[in-house]
């Protein structure tokens, strides 16, 4: 067992222990991770991918990736790559091949035949809200259908014509025969099949009909052998469902189903019709704008696999539920890049600086660490000359009591570099400051100064040496902590409007020409920051997002 498996022990891991060891299961534990190919994951997803492939590698077993594809109408091959890509991403490696629960649909259609013959299974002829009405509800059992007691060789042999396409969408539904009375409304003749005509992405036009997913997923399950079907909390009144298939068809074994509480977060949505709606709305830029909690929108953010990992283990697996806060997962990234993210200069907001006693045609270089704790990461260069750019946050006219950056005769250290001293303020026409005149103490590099003590520390860049660069500064989508709370109106109204600012005109570290694209940098002072490939190479120029700034500007009301 690995040292993260140890880490990540949770009550499914001690279950299985516990079977193992009163001699209950025997061989090869087997798991499955079963999307449906309907939109992309999200950060819920990471925690059932973690926990379903880190159970099957705790105990040397296998997980399988199997798509839950019995819904073509919302389903695509864009989901399917994409899905294949993040779980690849978060660095788990599926046994075999990818399956998919098409794989399965003339074995699927066999056993629902063999529940007709067992008359256990019906053609039924209600409609949708006739249907609805004779279920009944959670005070009252439901009725049985007028078509419950239709002889076994009718329905057997028109669910056969339902199959050759003898009927129309919806026309007729195959309805398994359990209990109309049940406590459990998911036990009330469900549906097993439905009339669809459209193509499959898989299996192209062979079928109109589909199997239903609670009839689709035990078998699944039992056709591959899974030992263990892992699933979130919202099932557990479908797991009678799941053995009563089970029970009532020859399949091969019989799959233990285990529940586990779904990962809520706050200021977060995790609904993939919600996000949906935010994609096709076009308030966000796709299913991978940095701001959404997809896989893929947090990895061009510059989240990292292992921090996703670490979030999910900081959570844990349970049966209680609940809401996480979302600054643990910035947490897990802040931790994450702290050890490892090479640090570098961004001046976002451009102020010109002017050293008046440093020779316009001189220059050198000056020696700063990628990583101040980290001695191994080395060293980069960085141009000092005449003309500098600071941050227009980092000056104050009239700066306030306990100001730690630049103001008119206050002198502050430039990071690694020289201390210097504000002495004329320059402004345009309209009265908008457009350059500082300022004084630099020659012999303050590396030493603090004689006499006089600098009133905090800035970044800076060289005006000629620097490159131009993009930012967007990207936060939390929502302002609110439960913004698809029905109590509190649609998620449209809790939008936040600073969830992205774009500042143009940044300038960079000359080190930065050709940026790293496999992990963000530390612009210091600044945040976390990831260079967005895509957008670099349409822009010309580099673009970076920011992934996490270096505090939560969230907590304590922050914002």
């Amino acid at each position: 067992m690995s040292a993260e498996s140890k880490k990540a022990h949770n009550f499914i891991q001690s279950l299985i222990e516990d079977a193992i060891a009163s001699g209950e299961h025997t061989g090869k534990v087997v798991t499955r991770f079963p999307p449906e190919p309907n939109g992309y994951l999200h950060i819920g997803h990471a925690k059932s991918i973690c926990l379903n492939f880190g159970i099957a590698e705790t105990f040397s077993g296998d997980c399988n990736l199997r798509f839950d594809d019995t819904n073509p109408e919302k389903e695509n091959q864009e989901y399917i790559d994409a899905i294949k890509q993040d779980v690849e991403w978060l660095g788990y490696e599926w046994a075999g091949d990818v399956l998919y629960a098409s794989d399965y649909f003339d074995a699927l259609y066999e056993f629902a035949e063999e529940l007709i013959t067992r008359d256990k299974a019906y053609v039924c002829a209600l409609t949708a809200d006739e249907m609805a009405e004779y279920r009944g509800s959670l005070k009252e059992p439901g009725r049985n259908s007028p078509y419950r007691d239709r002889p076994v060789e009718e329905s057997l042999q028109m669910f056969r014509d339902m199959r050759d396409g003898k009927y129309q969408n919806g026309e007729l539904v195959l309805r398994a025969k359990i209990d109309m009375s049940s406590p459990n409304i998911n036990m009330r003749d469900p549906i097993l099949y439905r009339i669809r005509y459209a193509e499959h992405h898989q299996t192209g036009n062979k079928w109109c009909i589909y199997p239903m997913y609670d009839f689709t997923h035990p078998i699944s399950d039992a056709l591959e052998g899974i030992t263990h079907s892992l699933c979130t909390l919202e099932f557990e009144d479908h797991r009678p469902l799941y053995d009563w298939v089970l029970d009532n068809i020859s399949g091969p074994c019989h799959p233990r189903q285990i529940e586990f509480a779904r990962l809520n977060l706050n200021y977060t949505i995790t609904s993939k019709r919600k996000l949906k709606r935010l994609v096709d709305e076009n308030v966000v830029d796709g299913w991978n704008d940095p701001r959404m909690p997809t896989i893929s929108g947090m990895r061009r953010r510059g989240y990292t696999p292992e921090s996703i990992r670490t979030f999910c283990d900081m959570i844990g697996v349970n049966k209680a539920g609940g809401t996480v806060d979302v600054g643990m997962l910035e947490h897990a990234i802040r931790e994450d890049l702290n050890t490892r993210a090479p640090r570098a200069m961004c001046v976002m907001r451009p102020l010109k600086v002017t050293l008046t006693n440093y020779p316009a045609d001189q220059s050198e270089t000056l020696t700063l660490p990628v990583h101040p704790q980290n001695p191994d990461m080395g060293e980069r260069e960085v141009p000092w000359t005449q003309t500098l750019y600071i941050d227009r946050e980092d000056f104050e006219m009239e700066p306030p009591r306990k100001w730690k950056r630049l103001a008119p005769d206050q002198a502050v250290r430039l990071r690694g570099g020289y201390v210097m001293t504000c002495r004329e303020v320059i402004r345009d026409d309209s009265g908008q400051i457009v350059e500082l005149k300022c004084e630099y103490d020659p012999n303050t590099l590396g030493v603090n100064p004689e006499g006089y003590k600098p009133n905090g520390v800035i970044h800076w860049v060289s005006a000629s040496d620097s490159v131009e660069a993009d930012i967007n500064l990207y936060d939390r989508l929502f302002n609110h902590e439960s913004p698809d709370s029905d109590k509190e109106g649609d998620l449209m109204d809790h939008l936040n409007p600073e969830s992205l600012v774009v500042l143009k005109g940044a300038r960079v570290e000359k080190s930065l020409v050709a940026p790293r694209m496999d992990l963000p940098y530390q612009f210091e002072r600044e945040g976390y920051f990831f260079c967005d490939q895509a957008h670099t190479e349409a822009a010309g120029r580099p673009v970076f997002n920011r992934t996490v700034t270096l505090r939560d500007s969230w907590g304590k009301g922050g914002k």
